[in-house]
């Protein structure tokens, strides 16, 4: 199975693919997960944490060796795409821009509602919908003018956003308590579980961020390396979060579910702490904005490529910058339009189950390539040791997962993949009746 010439240039190293997945990794969510976690387990927290970076990791190990062997842009669509065809890579395609655009609006609307708790001039519709075009205009221009400028950006919102945590935690050890730390009772296997599924939401982003395997140096190394890297850093950060908010707040850290790190802040620096920890959270989810829009425009342009989606337009690589800037544009042009209109609830629902699938499929892919070898297997690529077993496990847990989304969930996701086979079809039929002219 052979790359296709796609015109980009392979300029992401190492730290660059590491910042990226980080950066996406960690979003909003580690400023509220405390409060979260430690209503479930208490000072037991950092089990849950333990247990869901070993259930991430089984399913990053997977994109890890899938990613050092199909190694074009486009990421998980691409390895779904390769291993199992053109129509199940249109359904993973279409599911992965909709939970990211998705998710992009509503991160982009929750930076927009923190600064109006700042300034009341962002309540008001028109300097919201100012606002989004300036945002999303914005980060559309640096990655159409140079993926370099994209990392770049990526690497040092990363730092911005990791910086002021790192301060945070170290500044806190000498005011947490340690009986703060003690358990009081050991927590079920189902305790832990159920926290799990929640946390497991928090360390997702890594399948985005690979998007732009076709710019990535080395990428039979450098994915695989990368994964690792970005895995262990946001777990380790995660649990010394979790620490420091237990040790200081104790029990109480449970009743501060809107806020907890700014109530960890305000114990140490005060009044102006809870603003340092509310700015540090609007940098962090701007993060998160500017890696995804540095990565799933790839995808819409792969699929593009590939005729998956009949918008050979956003196939176009810019002849002096050498990116994808028609698939940037539309991309950044439908998440303006979403942050614009709001209120996509049953998108969101969407969201968070088609993640899910697209992890399972990248599982699957795995065991698929491992069977046939399909042309893709090189001789200096990432095998994941242990034959089928981490794989396997891999599509248990995802399973597992699946199984505790709701009803509504399930349903909803059902409706729309059946609605996505019926267009992929008509749009197949189209095709071929006008080859057949």
């Amino acid at each position: 199975m052979t790359e296709k010439e796609e015109g980009l240039k392979r300029k992401i190293g190492t730290w660059g693919l590491s910042a990226n997945l980080i950066n996406i990794m960690i979003g909003a969510g580690i400023f509220v997960l405390p409060a979260i976690v430690a209503a479930g387990l208490g000072s037991a927290s950092v089990l849950a944490y333990l247990f869901c970076g070993l259930l991430i990791a089984l399913v990053m190990l997977c994109f890890a060796e899938i990613g050092s062997k199909i190694t074009q842009t486009g990421g998980a669509y691409a390895y779904i795409e390769r291993t199992f065809g053109k129509y199940l890579g249109f359904i993973a395609a279409i599911l992965f821009l909709v939970a990211t655009i998705s998710a992009d609006a509503a991160v982009a609307n929750t930076i927009v509602d923190i600064l109006g708790t700042l300034n009341p001039i962002f309540e008001v519709g028109i300097i919201k919908i100012f606002f989004f075009l300036v945002l999303f205009s914005g980060l559309g221009y640096i990655n159409i003018i140079g993926v370099k400028e994209g990392i770049r950006l990526v690497k040092f919102i990363t730092i911005a956003k990791i910086a002021p945590l790192l301060v945070l935690i170290c500044l806190s050890w000498s005011n947490v308590e340690i009986v703060n730390l003690a358990w009081d009772n050991t927590p079920t296997v189902m305790d832990v579980g159920e926290i799990s599924l929640i946390l497991f939401f928090a360390f997702q982003g890594a399948e985005s961020g690979l998007s732009v395997s076709g710019e990535v140096r080395y990428p039979n190394r450098t994915i695989p390396r990368a994964i690792l890297i970005s895995i262990t850093v946001v777990l380790l950060l995660y649990i010394l979060i979790q620490t420091a908010a237990q040790g200081i707040l104790g029990d109480t850290l449970a009743d501060f579910k809107e806020n907890p790190l700014g109530e960890v802040a305000s114990k140490i620096f005060g009044p102006i702490g809870f603003t340092l920890i509310t700015i540090g959270a609007v940098v962090s989810m701007f993060g998160n904005l500017s890696s995804e829009i540095l990565s799933m425009p790839r995808l819409l342009f792969r699929a593009a490529k590939d005729n998956v989606i009949p918008i050979k337009l956003a196939s176009r690589v810019h002849e002096k910058f050498a990116t994808p800037y028609l698939a940037i544009i539309m991309y950044v042009g439908l998440c303006f339009l979403f942050a614009s209109i709001g209120g996509f609830r049953q998108l969101a629902i969407i969201s968070s189950a088609s993640i899910l699938l697209i992890y399972l499929g990248v599982a699957l892919a795995v065991i698929k390539l491992r069977k046939s070898g399909g042309g893709v297997v090189r001789s200096n690529s990432f095998r994941i040791p242990g034959g089928y077993l981490v794989p396997i496990i891999a599509v248990l847990v995802i399973l597992f997962f699946l199984s505790n989304l709701s009803f509504n969930e399930l349903f909803a996701l059902g409706i729309f993949i059946g609605v996505l086979s019926i267009i992929y079809y008509i749009i197949d039929n189209v095709s071929h009746n006008k080859e057949g002219n």
